[in-house]
Order: structure tokens, then C-alpha cells, then sequence
């Protein structure tokens, strides 16, 4: 947990000069870009992970809004395996949509702002246009249904709320995404699969905080898309991030997405717009900017075994 506050020399419990943004999800990728970009911005933070905050218990949803009264809570956590979610089933519905709905609800109550974060994974994949928010959900697996149902959930509970659907993270700050170990592979000159016959849209994980955090503090609510301009498959992307590192790309190994054998279906196309206008720039400039650190983390860290990408 990190609190940024002032401290003073009073004993016992302190309420924040400055009402704080209460982040969830410590721990995780977006947790700790919210953390970062928050610090930048100097927005004072108190930033909880799983251990200091169950979001599936009423009780201490509660008792966090009281004792650190945020003006808004982000909720940057959540259940992230997409393919074991389809046997742990429970626990991805308790962590993607009751505990979503539990925040929300306290909220609402309390007339504080909240924003949680959807996925393309809500969708079937028929379309062969990119989706936009008024689109009609139709998840494929228990991961997409489990966010399909917190939207309406949270919705529900507290109408002001704000919902941003994302896709396909990547960003310099950490290794867990599909970009980082792409050019991991073929920085050590292994073959990288990667599906040629899936459409999604590539999210820049710095866009994705600073706009989720400006439409925040204006106030906006409902569904929004967020995620930078551009469609490309997975072995696309590869490609794309190697050339721009400098690698060849023939190491990227091209695959239809069945031959991955995952337990989870997805949709060939999820691909997505915002009726509100493109708020991102587009992948090809972020990847640019963001290849660089990863290549260079990648020369001066010793060698080590190949995660698998999933």
C-alpha cells in the first residue's frame, strides 16, 4: 500500500489534508501505472492492493471509504487469466463482477466518483467494423461474460459511473505483455508464435491512465472505448515492435489462433472505436517511443528462461 500524503506529528489514525484518489489493485499492471502517472501528475493517491482490500466484501469496501474519504475510486483490479477463468470460474466472477459492483455501490452511496475498466473480450467478434460503445455485448468465454456483467452491474448501482473497455496492453514499465516477450524472443533468437488471423487493438498503457484519469476529474460517466488507433493481428504487432527494434522479424512464426489449443475462445475481430472520438494516438508512434526502453532492458539483463505469452 503507498499512501501520498502529507504526515504530520500527531499520533494515531489521519485523515489526508487532501482527499486522496483511492486506486485498487496494487499489484497489477494497471495498478502500478496509476500509481506512477498519479505521482507525475501530483494527484495524491492511497493505493490498495488484495491483502489490504477485499473489493468482494461489503464490509471492507466500507470501512476503506471511511477511513481514507477518497473524492474517487479507481478500481485497477480484477481477474486477468482469461483461460483458466473457464474452470476458476467462481473466482473470476467474484473478482470481475461482484467485487465491481460492491465498489460501486459504496459509491454511489456515498456520492463518490468511480471508474473500472471493461475489455474487447465482451465481444463476439462478428462485426468487420471496429466496435463502438453502443454496441451489443456477446461474450465467448468467462472472462468476456464476467466483464460484460460488471458493466451492467455497476451501471446499475451507480448511473454516474465510469466504464472504460481497453484491449491488449503494452507499455515500457513491465515485462507481463505481448510485446515484451516478443522482442525477448527474438532479442535471443527464438522462435515466437504469435495468431495471424485475430484483429485487436494495441493499448499504450500510459495513454490508457492519463485519459482514463482526465475523464475522471471531468466528471464523465457511461461506457467508454479506449484504446490506440490501429488493428493488427498478433503476428502484425510482433513484427511491428521487432522492425521497429531492429531485429529481423523472420523469428515471428505466424499460427491461426485454434493451433494455440486455449481454453478459452476469442473473438477474430475486437477491434475498437469510441463514438467520443479517438482520444489515442496511434499504435505504430507509441510502439516507437516504447520499444526502445524494452530493448534496452533486454541488453542489460542477464538471459533468462522464455515466459509464455498467453
Amino acid at each position: 500500500m503507498q499512501i501520498l500524503t502529507s504526515s504530520n506529528l500527531n499520533t494515531g489514525p489521519v485523515q489526508p489534508t487532501i482527499q486522496p484518489l483511492l486506486i485498487t489493485g496494487a499489484n497489477g499492471t494497471l495498478g502500478q501505472a496509476f500509481r506512477r502517472i498519479c505521482a507525475i501528475r501530483g494527484i495524491e493517491t492511497v493505493v490498495l492492493g488484495r491483502q489490504e482490500l477485499d473489493i468482494t466484501d461489503p464490509l471492507a469496501v466500507e470501512r476503506a471509504l471511511t477511513q481514507y474519504n477518497p473524492w474517487a475510486v479507481v478500481n485497477a483490479a480484477g481477474y486477468v487469466k482469461v483461460d483458466e477463468a473457464e474452470k476458476d470460474f467462481a473466482r473470476c466472477y467474484r473478482e470481475n463482477t461482484t467485487g465491481p459492483a460492491i465498489l460501486a455501490a459504496a459509491c454511489a452511496y456515498r456520492d463518490v466518483h468511480f471508474l473500472t475498466f471493461s475489455s474487447d473480450l465482451v465481444f463476439d467478434g462478428r462485426k468487420s467494423t471496429a466496435y463502438v460503445e453502443t454496441d451489443l455485448p456477446r461474450p465467448l468465454n468467462v472472462y468476456g461474460n464476467s466483464k460484460r456483467l460488471a458493466e451492467r452491474e455497476v451501471l446499475q448501482c451507480m448511473p454516474k459511473a465510469l466504464v472504460v473497455r481497453t484491449s491488449a496492453f503494452f507499455s515500457p514499465w513491465d515485462e507481463y505483455n505481448f510485446v515484451y516477450y516478443a522482442l525477448k524472443a527474438g532479442y535471443q533468437n527464438h522462435p515466437f508464435e504469435a495468431a495471424d488471423n485475430v484483429l485487436i487493438s494495441p493499448t499504450f498503457v500510459p495513454d490508457l491512465v492519463n485519459v482514463s484519469l482526465d475523464l475522471l476529474i471531468d466528471e464523465e460517466c457511461g461506457v467508454w472505448h479506449l484504446a490506440n488507433q490501429g488493428s493488427y493481428t498478433w503476428a502484425e504487432l510482433a513484427r511491428l515492435a521487432a522492425d521497429i527494434g531492429g531485429l529481423d522479424t523472420a523469428f515471428v512464426v505466424p499460427k491461426p489462433m485454434h493451433t494455440f489449443g486455449l481454453a478459452a475462445d476469442r473473438p477474430v475481430y475486437s477491434v475498437l472505436e469510441s463514438q467520443q472520438g479517438n482520444l489515442l494516438p496511434s499504435v505504430e508512434h507509441r510502439l516507437h517511443g516504447c520499444v526502445g526502453e524494452m530493448m534496452h532492458a533486454l541488453r542489460t539483463t542477464p538471459d533468462e528462461p522464455m515466459a509464455v505469452a498467453s
